[in-house]
């Protein structure tokens, strides 16, 4: 479905352009921290993370493959092991890791092995990257706890953190950019009756 959308927008955005390779994201500032999320369409993860005071900025991208520089019509054609991610930048001394991962879990279905919603393929599937074993510990723990919140069997990954590749300009801030194109997306694909049902009204 979302495929569908971004072939529509691309074929109104003007004529057909070479697809330019995507480039890796800078380290972080001093002072600053980064957490990559994977939880299906990273435009429907930008808001929720926009929303957290500390948070400075929030890219959506590709991670979790092999292939350098990839493209949103590679990844999205099955032709990377990528998936879609967002990077948050924060403050950590406005905000913890902890915050990031719970409002992480209740933007996700974390029971969900085949994509997230109504997007279907492994650059949809939910991960928590981390860059080192205290991230690691807090992510384990966290999905401990959503399992037995749920009661029923967790798949999101824990995986280590690998390159990101910071996606397309017009995926960034898609929810600002297109909201009636996003809001309408969101709906059809299910994902927020399945966010209330699984989480209520949290994010």
């Amino acid at each position: 479905m979302r495929w569908l959308l971004f072939m529509w927008l691309h074929a109104c955005s003007g004529p057909a352009t070479a697809e330019v390779p995507t480039v890796e994201a800078p380290a972080p500032k001093v002072g600053q921290a980064e957490a990559i999320f994977a939880g299906g369409c990273f435009w429907c993860m930008e808001g929720p993370f926009d929303k957290v005071p500390g948070v400075m900025e929030t890219w959506s991208g590709y991670t979790g493959g092999p292939e350098l520089g990839p493209t949103y019509r590679q990844v999205a054609g099955h032709k990377t092991g990528h998936v879609e991610a967002l990077r948050v930048v924060y403050d950590p001394t406005k905000v913890d890791y902890a915050t990031l991962l719970q409002v992480f879990w209740h933007n996700i279905d974390p029971t969900q092995d085949d994509g997230q919603f109504c997007d279907r393929g492994a650059q949809y599937r939910s991960a928590i990257f981390v860059s080192d074993p205290d991230l690691k510990q807090q992510a384990l723990a966290t999905k401990k706890v959503v399992q037995q919140q749920l009661g029923t069997r967790v798949v999101t990954e824990i995986r280590p953190v690998a390159p990101f590749w910071v996606a397309e300009e017009m995926h960034q801030d898609f929810y600002q950019k297109q909201p009636a194109h996003y809001y309408r997306y969101r709906k059809g694909c299910g994902r927020d009756a399945r966010l209330k049902a699984l989480w209520g009204s949290k994010e």
